[in-house]
């Protein structure tokens, strides 16, 4: 593996200002975290550009969390709409379409979910233009819900996507560390929100709500956000997600030693020290 610290550039032209808060991984090491180490079926983890973690978990740890950074080049998002939202009604909305796709899912092999509401409502902030909201999900009959804590970075000619991988017992973690994680990002000059040039550039064909509510989402729904979170805590889950991955290593927070496992573990202990990153704690 091969964490950075400190400044980090995407070719998507997004800059990083990690300071010593986070580390990244690359796309490479993102995806053997999500796949190897989480148990995610490799086509979920194929639009990871990367991951951030905080400096104080390892990417393996069992009581951590990260997330998975993605771009979106689906144009310019017009932000008219953010006003005028009634989330109350786009919730609803939103637990209508995930109930009426079930059918879809359960024929796929895929447990069947519940959106049970907003774990934190959407905010958009217009002068950053900057996106946040968090849904709490219930996959089948777990009684562990799962956080989709999503944040929108708006930019020129797309958007850039950081989800959190978390469950909802780590929500007031998470929004202690909202402020620090939106300071991370920024879209580089010629890339921002405020380059756009009308007439040239290709506007998105949705506003607020629609990123909010995926519109642009795959057929299945919530099918490639969900597998993502089915992350590491969730062991009975993954059984019936991802069938054909032999190696599970997390369940409920606990390591289980497999030989993938304890090779990424060694990895990692190599690349951190490496990293000057040996107060990154598992």
């Amino acid at each position: 593996m091969d964490p950075k610290t400190g400044a980090v550039d995407l070719p998507e032209g997004i800059h990083l200002d990690l300071k010593d808060k986070f580390y990244f991984l690359g796309k490479k090491d993102a995806t053997s975290v999500l796949t190897e180490a989480w148990g995610n079926p490799p086509d979920t983890a194929s639009e990871a550009i990367g991951m951030i973690f905080p400096a104080k978990y390892e990417p393996i740890a069992g009581n951590g969390w990260g997330i998975e950074l993605r771009y979106e080049k689906i144009g310019h998002v017009d932000d008219a709409d953010a006003a005028s939202i009634d989330y109350t009604e786009l919730l609803s909305s939103m637990q209508a379409d995930t109930l009426s796709a079930n059918d879809q899912r359960v024929k796929g092999g895929f447990p069947p979910i519940k959106l049970i509401g907003w774990a934190s409502p959407p905010v958009y902030d217009f002068v950053h233009k900057r996106l946040h909201w968090a849904k709490e999900l219930q996959f089948g009959d777990d009684t562990v819900h799962t956080l989709n804590y999503d944040v929108r970075f708006l930019g020129r000619e797309g958007v850039f996507v950081m989800s959190y991988i978390a469950t909802v017992e780590q929500l007031p973690e998470i929004k202690q560390s909202l402020d620090e994680v939106l300071g991370v990002a920024d879209f580089n000059t010629g890339k921002k929100y405020t380059d756009f040039l009308p007439g040239t550039d290709t506007v998105a064909a949705v506003g607020i709500g629609g990123l909010i509510a995926g519109k642009l989402a795959a057929k299945a729904g919530l099918i490639a956000v969900a597998l993502i979170a089915l992350k590491k805590f969730r062991h009975s889950a993954a059984g019936t997600v991802g069938r054909s991955l032999a190696l599970y290593p997390r369940q409920q927070g606990h390591v289980l030693e497999t030989a993938v496992f304890a090779r990424m573990a060694a990895g990692w202990r190599c690349a951190k020290g490496n990293a000057g990153l040996d107060h990154v704690r598992g």
